[in-house]
């Protein structure tokens, strides 16, 4: 630069602001890039967040045709014997919104169905035959899909991140059983004539120390599953069983698998704590039994209070292992808001 050249402020300007940038630290340069781009960094802040808060895996929409389909059961009009309180409301909250993230994090397909008691069913409680008619129409709505998990409101999904294939279909000729020798808590036939038991199981339940549970299980999709269900919701079991039967539509299925050799042999059990867990109280006879109730220790995949509003507080225990629930899962991140 020639000596004779006039001064330039902007110039000098110019030259210092880059010699101090060149003298500060690392940190300063970033702190400064981000303050020229501000918008740029919020963005980039804000996906990060999410990704880290959330998981990848909650970017996943609910399949357009899924092959897994949860079906959950509600009441939104209170039910025959007594009216919902605050406590009622907020124990399905709770629950609606345990299955529609472990539905969304998978990529499966949830219909909440309202088992709100019709005029026409009025003059009974009825909620738990609706159970088979809810079936029908969601097989109805999801022609595509393969298989259905139907959970009762007072269930929770205790270990999200498992997904059905690796908890169960993975595994599922080590971990089902077919006979009742070893468990067999209503003392049903152990077995019956013309059953092909190499037939593949369509229908995966549990037991309890009552009998068959139907507060979590599976169903396929199927020619089979159609007639099961066409046959379960029979005038016969329905009008003139209804009651006589405590349990309503499970002692219907215990009789059927009890005597139809058609039904037996693609029918399947699953350890009560693979999908359907207790809390201590129920089956209170058996407390000293640990193939019923949940175990912290294990982390058993769902906890159900079956039985919760029949003498012991729905809302104590849906909170103690919604707490559990967040305590097990929560994010090494979390600790430090």
């Amino acid at each position: 630069m020639s000596y004779s050249m006039p001064f330039n402020a902007v110039y000098e300007d110019e030259k210092k602001r880059q010699l101090d940038y060149k003298r500060r630290s690392p940190l300063d340069r970033i702190g400064s890039a981000i303050a020229r781009h501000r918008k740029i960094a919020l963005g980039v802040f804000c996906t990060l967040f999410v990704v880290f808060w959330f998981g990848f895996s909650q970017f996943t929409l609910f399949a357009r045709n899924p092959k897994i389909v949860l079906i959950l059961a509600v009441n939104d009009g209170g039910g025959v014997h007594k009216w919902k309180g605050e406590q009622d409301w907020a124990i399905e909250r709770i629950s609606i919104q345990n299955k529609r993230g472990y539905a969304k994090r998978h990529g499966y397909g949830l219909t909440i169905k309202d088992m709100r008691t019709a005029k026409r069913y009025s003059h009974e409680y009825r909620e738990g035959w609706q159970k088979v008619e809810v079936l029908r129409q969601t097989m109805r709505e999801f022609p595509e899909a393969e298989w259905f998990w139907w959970l009762d409101p007072e269930t929770l999904i205790m270990e999200p991140q498992l997904s059905l294939e690796d908890h169960l279909f993975k595994r599922m000729d080590a971990l089902s059983y077919r006979a009742l020798d070893d468990f067999n808590p209503l003392q049903l036939p152990s077995d019956i004539p013309y059953v092909d038991y190499s037939e593949q199981p369509e229908l995966f339940i549990t037991q309890d120390c009552g009998g068959f549970n139907l507060g979590s299980f599976l169903i396929k999709n199927s020619d089979w599953s159609k007639l099961l269900l066409d046959v379960w919701w029979d005038p016969v079991c329905y009008e003139q069983k209804h009651m006589m039967w405590e349990h309503r539509e499970q002692d219907a299925l215990e009789a059927l698998y009890a005597r139809e050799p058609w039904i037996r042999e693609k029918t399947a059990f699953l350890p009560l704590r693979s999908i359907n867990a207790f809390p201590p109280g129920a089956c209170s006879e058996f407390s000293d039994d640990t193939r019923y109730f949940y175990s912290e220790e294990e982390r058993d995949f769902v906890v159900n209070m079956a039985g919760c509003s029949f003498g012991r507080d729905c809302w104590a225990e849906m909170q103690r292992y919604g707490t559990l629930l967040e305590t097990h899962n929560r994010k090494w991140w979390r600790s430090f808001f």
